[in-house]
């Protein structure tokens, strides 16, 4: 009764519509994100991606609840060569900003990579095209851009301790910076930084992601002194198993009301986002709005609600046109030399010779969506050389896959690998893995179904299953349960990997029919 009566009192307080929204609002691994209302009226969203390339996604909505993937803010990962070398995983893009300047109608992303360099990127619109105009020192680690009301640029950024810096007209160089705060003694270390200008005074929005905490900041000036108040002291999970949502960022609506968007550690899958209300106090520090002390599993839609396609998310991509769906990501840069798109379909040549999943370039990776997902690929086998695999990979720090393997002249067959492992989170392989069960394919088959079925949510059972199909109808098990990890030497969650890499010598290739994710409900 406590939950119907709150959500009654939030649509008569907010102004808000009668329906309701049920977190998490996207159910896939979106974490870090950035939010602001673009100057069309529409809700914008940046988002963490780390090693996958292209980086930065994205994404799109008109009620803060239903979102789209519109593209990416660095089309390429060209921060050095080990983006191009398989050892860069989990570098990237981590928490970073995105916002658009009315002044020089351009679009702003400013993110550290390898803990050392910022780079800024810019762009005419949202959708692109983007390009890095500017790199410079010192890491902007965790960064929230602001665009003052006289039009001058800060950010917010660091670990541990927390700086301001005040940046060029052009947005390309630092002019300042200074030192405004520390962690508190509530906490015993800091990060996830947004700044935001509200009624005159200057807040930045962070979070102790050892202590379950989210902290705001204010000022008179961005660069302080700064007093601060916790609004999310371990607050629950609106989504089971998972702890706190504590970084994220706040953002007003058109009607004048406040939300704050975080992510909850929804592992295996990885850091789905949720959404909640916020009210300012007397005091001018925020109040999260929660449902019986926790966050709410559902709450009045923000806005009017605006629904998207369903396969904004699920559906089956047949690589029509000449460019990819922004759900598409290659495990690192990929070898532009080595693939192309035929419209439709996919052809990938070998890129590497290698026995390692995670050393083979251009394995092209999706998001799985939902807490049941699967994927199907359909791949012509037939230009495969010896040597060659190519399949669907369960991709993260500790992986598994399906393939075929040709080991001699028209000798194909279907193999399950388990425990591909990472020795560190950052490009060190340990383990090839194991075959656990290998079954015949018949000599005249050239197309082959492969199937990934996951049970991904932090509350599931974390079990995955392979499969195969000789005709796209019926699909047979194969190698049994996959275990997922919930650990995080990858931030990132499971992905779908499509890969095709060669043990003896380049010069094979397999021709990528279609590609479907879906949601299972059983």
């Amino acid at each position: 009764m406590l939950s119907t009566l709150l959500v009654a009192v939030f649509s008569t307080s907010l102004g808000v519509h009668a329906q309701t929204f049920t977190n998490p609002v996207i159910y896939a691994d979106f974490a870090d994100n950035d939010i602001f209302l673009g100057p069309d009226g529409v809700y914008y969203y940046s988002a963490s991606s780390m090693h996958y390339s292209p980086g930065a996604p994205i994404l799109q909505s008109w009620d803060l609840v239903n979102w789209q993937l519109i593209g990416h803010s660095v089309p390429s990962l060209d921060f050095g060569d080990d983006y191009n070398n398989q050892s860069a995983y989990n570098l990237g893009t981590w928490a970073s900003t995105m916002r658009y300047r009315e002044s020089s109608d351009t679009w702003y992303w400013i993110g550290c990579a390898n803990f050392w360099t910022t780079y800024v990127y810019t762009a005419p619109e949202a959708t692109g095209p983007w390009s890095q105009s500017a790199n410079f020192q010192p890491c902007f680690y965790d960064c929230g851009l602001l665009i003052d009301d006289d039009d001058t640029l800060y950010v917010a950024y660091g670990s541990e301790n927390v700086s301001v810096a005040q940046l060029s007209s052009d947005g390309l160089e630092v002019v300042t910076t200074q030192q405004v705060f520390t962690y508190p003694p509530e906490c015993t270390s800091i990060e996830g930084n947004r700044m935001y200008k509200v009624n005159g005074t200057y807040y930045i929005l962070d979070d102790c992601p050892n202590d379950g905490i989210t902290l705001v900041w204010k000022s008179a000036d961005p660069f302080g002194p700064y007093e601060y108040k916790i609004l999310n002291d371990n607050v629950a999970s609106p989504v089971p198993n998972t702890g706190p949502p504590v970084q994220g960022s706040l953002v007003e609506t058109s009607e004048g009301d406040w939300y704050f968007m975080s992510f909850s550690w929804n592992y295996p899958l990885g850091r789905v986002p949720v959404l909640a209300p916020i009210t300012w106090g007397e005091d001018g520090f925020p109040t999260l709005m929660t449902v019986d002390g926790a966050w709410g599993e559902s709450y009045p839609y923000p806005l009017p609600e605006h629904p998207l396609p369903s396969w904004s998310w699920t559906g089956t991509d047949s690589f029509t046109g000449d460019t990819f769906s922004p759900h598409w990501q290659w495990n690192q840069n990929p070898d532009t030399e080595r693939f192309t798109l035929n419209n439709p379909g996919l052809t990938l040549h070998t890129a590497t010779v290698t026995t390692d999943l995670y050393a083979a370039r251009n394995t092209l990776t999706h998001r799985p969506y939902g807490a049941r997902p699967y994927g199907i690929v359909e791949l012509n086998i037939a230009h495969m050389a010896d040597g060659d695999i190519a399949g669907l990979a369960a991709l993260k720090d500790s992986s598994a896959w399906i393939g075929v393997v040709l080991d001699g002249p028209d000798n194909y067959h279907i193999a399950v690998a388990h425990n591909l492992t990472m020795e560190s989170a950052y490009g060190s392989t340990l383990s090839n893995g194991t075959i656990v069960e290998i079954a015949d394919i018949p000599e005249s088959q050239e197309t082959i179904w492969f199937k990934l079925s996951m049970d991904a949510a932090a509350a599931g059972s974390h079990e995955a299953i392979f499969s195969y199909s000789l005709d796209g109808e019926e699909f047979v098990d194969l190698g049994g349960f996959y275990t997922l990890t919930t650990d995080y030497l990858f931030f990132v969650g499971y992905r779908f990997g499509i890969f095709n890499f060669a043990t003896s010598a380049l010069g094979g290739f397999v021709d990528v029919v279609s590609f479907t994710s879906g949601e299972s409900t059983t």
